[in-house]
């Protein structure tokens, strides 16, 4: 099972420089699980940047996987998370439904690099980072 991380699905769409590290997880639909929170960052950050056409193709391609809703539980593991890793919001979320799910977490933030559990490649400093920050706004 995997998750990848919204940074993740942008490189991949985006077909920057580490989309090819995204690819395997992203082309097996049935051992992908895609948080909820994943697809408000990418529909976000894709409307963003481009329009709705596009942001509604992406989260297409995104419920081709599991959804998992954030449910309470689920709130508590990754609160917990945050707390213990130091993480932000989105990403403890992110992390716990990986660990929840006994899935591999795949990302470019460098904050995962030295997480159990994680598949990690640096993001290219050359390239303009598809990362969600355009979420935070």
């Amino acid at each position: 099972m995997n998750v990848v991380d919204s940074c993740g699905w942008l490189e991949f769409f985006a077909a920057g420089p580490n989309a090819g590290f995204f690819a395997p997880p992203l082309s097996d639909a049935s051992s992908l699980i895609v948080p909820s929170i994943s697809i408000y960052e990418v529909f976000k950050c894709v409307l963003l940047r481009r329009d709705e056409s596009d942001a509604l193709e992406a989260i297409a391609l995104m419920q081709q996987g599991t959804i998992i809703d954030f449910t309470a539980a689920e709130a508590l593991a990754a609160a917990k998370l945050s707390i213990e890793l130091g993480l932000p919001m989105a990403d403890a979320i992110m992390l716990s439904t990986a660990q929840a799910h006994g899935a591999t977490f795949w990302t470019q933030d460098a904050h995962f690099s030295e997480v159990s559990g994680v598949r990690y490649i640096p993001a290219d400093a050359r390239h303009a980072p598809a990362t969600p920050r355009c979420a935070r706004r």
